[in-house]
């Protein structure tokens, strides 16, 4: 290759790197998963991937199979997470056009007929990973470990949508309990190996069956006999790694009791709504309970009045001052004293602020029912500031 060409091929490289970050935001795909497995693995592949074909272009030899073997190793992790193998290698094919055509975007005159001439140095890249992929995941499809997993993601299924999984119910291999704990984790969107390895921990509960969604991951927790989930909950516990001092969650757990198979729907649903409450409400305590939110849940699932509440305070959007005294006031349980104390503003100052707020948006701080409307609103707001989708 000459000189000029391999100057071109490493600008091209670096520009590539560099559309790794945008990549997945703009894929569907990605969309769907686990944003902390996005920015772990598939940022792991993605670097993986640009920089072996970038060495293809320049030598002009396959990558050999232990070139390859990391990449195939993560693709097979995603089959094993329950990602059919036509989506797992059409990720190649919607990665691998959408840099390409930002590549051909960018690129001056005399780029783009050398662009070309690589294109099909790219379709063969793409078509030697994928069939090495592909061959690998034939092998595993034969292994009863594997077939043991997909058997365990469908009953997982079934159970989270309300269907009985009858053709295992009897199963001695794979026994299916009556009531679960159901902990629904929803990730913050960081931190994509300790989240990993936290799902590993939780993978290895024995009975557990676990599926992966776009926010984290649900696990059916089986309930021994007497257990009325306290139990259960203690040992979940005891598993999640312990807050350091001053460091924000990084998931949060909505977990409720499912008595029968046929609560697991209901319950399912309620655990979503109580993690996605910790995570739009930043909450230090990682476990979410529906007896510790009751409040917060209320607002929450009350989808048609939720745009509505958080319109309230819209008439304190140009008086900074007064939304972060009525934030709070409402905080210290409604007290003017410790408001003052907290703003470090005279009493009076306070009362004034609270009687500005009155006059803005109609509601009275100091009266109960209005009270309880303003902190309603409040809560919508945030809640609807971090995009709140259980």
């Amino acid at each position: 290759m000459t000189p000029s060409r391999t100057r071109v091929f490493d600008d091209l490289h670096r520009r590539a790197a560099s559309m790794v970050d945008g990549f997945y935001s703009a894929l569907p795909p990605y969309q769907r998963l686990p944003q902390s497995l996005v920015e772990s693995d598939f940022a792991r592949g993605t670097k993986l991937n640009v920089d072996l074909f970038f060495d293809y272009l320049r030598r002009g030899t396959d990558p050999s199979e232990e070139d390859t073997r990391e990449l195939v190793e993560l693709a097979i992790d995603r089959l094993r997470d329950g990602t059919p193998l036509p989506e797992v290698l059409d990720r190649y094919r919607l990665g691998g056009a959408y840099i390409w055509e930002r590549l051909r975007d960018s690129a001056p005159p005399g780029e783009r007929e050398l662009l070309l001439d690589a294109s099909l140095a790219l379709l063969k890249y793409i078509t030697l990973v994928t069939s090495r992929i592909a061959t690998a995941a034939t092998q595993r499809a034969h292994d009863p470990r594997w077939e043991l997993l997909e058997r365990r993601r469908g009953i997982a299924d079934a159970l989270l949508t309300g269907r009985d999984p009858v053709e295992w119910a009897n199963d001695p291999v794979i026994p299916v309990a009556d009531a679960f704990l159901v902990a629904v984790f929803r990730l913050c969107g960081t931190r994509g190996g300790p989240a990993s390895a936290l799902r590993h921990r939780i993978e290895a509960i024995p009975g557990v069956f676990l599926r992966l969604d776009a926010g984290g991951w649900t696990a059916l927790i089986p309930l021994q006999p007497g257990d009325d989930g306290t139990a259960t909950l203690s040992g979940l516990t005891a598993r999640l790694p312990v807050q350091a001092a001053g460091v924000p969650p990084q998931y949060w757990v909505g977990v409720g009791v499912a008595r029968a198979r046929d609560a697991i729907p209901e319950v399912f649903a309620e655990g979503r709504v109580l993690s996605e409450l910790g995570r739009c409400l930043s909450r230090r305590e990682v476990l979410c309970r529906r007896q510790d939110l009751q409040f917060e849940y209320t607002v929450a699932v009350s989808d048609a009045a939720r745009p509505g509440l958080a319109a309230v305070l819209a008439p304190l959007d140009a008086q900074p001052m007064l939304a972060e005294t009525l934030e709070v006031f409402v905080d210290s349980g409604f007290n003017q004293l410790a408001t003052a104390r907290q703003l470090n503003v005279h009493r009076n100052t306070v009362t004034y602020r609270l009687s500005r707020v009155h006059e803005l948006t109609g509601l009275d701080p100091h009266r109960p029912a209005d009270a309880m409307t303003l902190s309603a609103a409040r809560l919508a707001r945030r809640l609807e500031s971090a995009t709140f989708a259980p």
